[in-house]
């Protein structure tokens, strides 16, 4: 397969790999970038066709999980909403005691021990999926810069 591409064809298809790392300088560059090298080269050329949506399904699949992970937090933030309201959560009925400068740090005084297990794993999951973007989109960048075809795991096909 890699004799029969040509060394710009594998670059783009690197490139339109790379360029989702855009994100971290461009609002939502990890879908603009990739879209726009994809849009305007897919029908020259059936590789860069190919890595175009490989990427791109990618990265929203990603998105999606992302949102799904935020999402299963939400009922847990909704069930301590009564207990945020009652002012000796933060502390308020101690402002006096900062005249003093006693600071007491106990962990009694901290109701949103039921919070940390969600939130803990929503977090996890978050970290798991970004580092899970990083590498596969830079396994994705070297094995389409050697010419081979990459399938990125776990991804949905939205563009087909």
């Amino acid at each position: 397969m890699a004799a029969t591409l040509t060394k710009h064809e594998r670059n783009l298809s690197a490139i339109i790999h790379a360029s989702t790392f855009s994100k971290y300088f461009i609002p939502f560059g990890n879908f603009i970038v990739p879209l726009i090298l994809w849009m305007s080269n897919k029908k020259q050329y059936d590789f860069v066709d190919y890595n175009g949506k490989q990427a791109l399904n990618f990265q929203i699949s990603m998105l999606l999980y992302s949102i799904v992970a935020g999402l299963i937090t939400i009922p847990f933030f909704i069930g301590s909403m009564p207990g945020l309201f009652d002012w000796d959560v933060f502390g308020f009925h101690r402002l006096s005691d900062l005249n003093n400068l006693n600071i007491h740090i106990d962990s009694d005084d901290f109701r949103f021990g039921r919070l940390f297990w969600p939130v803990g794993i929503a977090g996890a999951i978050q970290v798991g999926l970004a580092i899970a973007n990083i590498v596969y989109s830079i396994l994705a960048t070297i094995r389409t810069n050697e010419g081979q075809y990459f399938k990125y795991p776990f991804t949905i096909k939205f563009i087909k």
